[in-house]
């Protein structure tokens, strides 16, 4: 597929490597014969196509993101493709400076500005918003067909019962919003002391902002209180910031709880590490 991918494109690369850290889609990283660097994106679904290129129609100029050079709509074998240019740097990592955790603050704030618009025709982002508490339980609910399969009975009862008592708690949803879905430090791109923008749109949505600190939150912010605090400093000079309190704990359990899901849909053979974490995070969960 990737032969065909790169005719589409017209791409005679002097190099060509596939990118580890991506969980979906597949990527390849490209060295030109003028010393650029691009990257070719193989969409794992037309649905993730339609989304991602939709995307950067509503993002580019507003936030920082790459180049989409050129895009090739796929066939029955191929579900789409992507040419997309380098963002320099690389991805952000638990040992960035306060500055650079301010600019991602900025950054998930510019990104929560964007709202929907009569002007924007979606096909494949959907507006989720109106109806947010009915898509967090179809999230929820959908997975856990998945999950039931692959941890106790016990766990599963416990783990739904909580899920019911903490959605009651949950305040009004706040948007509507660009989403990013999968905003995590892999998908945000530094270099030095500044943020070159963020990668991968194949899961955005527009709905409440609540949701899209949960990724973000696990895997850098609750390391260090002064990157969670310049975080927040950034967010706000752009946008009012919710109470994070309020939400994060829901939003991580649910995060736990449909991630094991997920490594069952997607092979626990190929994500026996990241459904292990799961499980035994959402254990001590339980426990409290």
């Amino acid at each position: 597929m990737l032969d065909r991918v790169l005719a589409q494109f017209d791409l005679r690369p002097l190099s060509i490597n596939k990118v580890e850290d991506s969980h979906s889609s597949t990527v390849y990283k490209c060295k030109l014969s003028n010393g650029e660097i691009n990257f070719i994106k193989i969409s794992y679904s037309k649905l993730k196509y339609r989304r991602e290129k939709e995307a950067y129609g509503i993002l580019k100029g507003r936030v920082l993101i790459p180049k989409l050079v050129a895009d090739w709509s796929g066939d029955r074998e191929c579900p789409g493709a992507f040419l997309l240019s380098e963002l320099k740097g690389k991805p952000l990592t638990t040992s960035a400076s306060p500055t650079v955790a301010f600019q991602v603050g900025v950054l998930h704030a510019s990104m929560h500005n964007v709202q929907p618009t009569s002007e924007i025709k979606m096909t494949g982002i959907k507006n989720e918003f109106p109806n947010w508490s009915t898509f967090i339980e179809d999230q929820f609910y959908n997975f856990s067909i998945d999950t039931k399969e692959v941890i106790e009975e016990e766990l599963y009862k416990k783990a739904s019962v909580k899920f019911e008592e903490m959605k009651q708690r949950l305040p009004s949803p706040n948007g509507p919003s660009f989403i990013h879905m999968d905003f995590r430090p892999a998908n945000i791109i530094v270099e030095g002391d500044r943020v070159s923008g963020i990668i991968d749109f194949e899961s955005v949505r527009f709905g409440s902002t609540e949701s899209d600190f949960t990724k973000l939150y696990r895997d850098f912010l609750s390391f260090d209180s002064d990157l969670f605090n310049a975080y927040q400093q950034g967010y706000k000079s752009i946008r009012p910031l919710i109470d994070l309190e309020l939400v994060l704990p829901f939003y991580l359990f649910t995060d736990t709880f449909n991630s094991i899901g997920w490594c069952k849909r997607r092979g626990l053979e190929a994500n026996t590490l990241f459904f292990e974490k799961n499980l035994a995070n959402l254990k001590k969960m339980l426990c409290n």
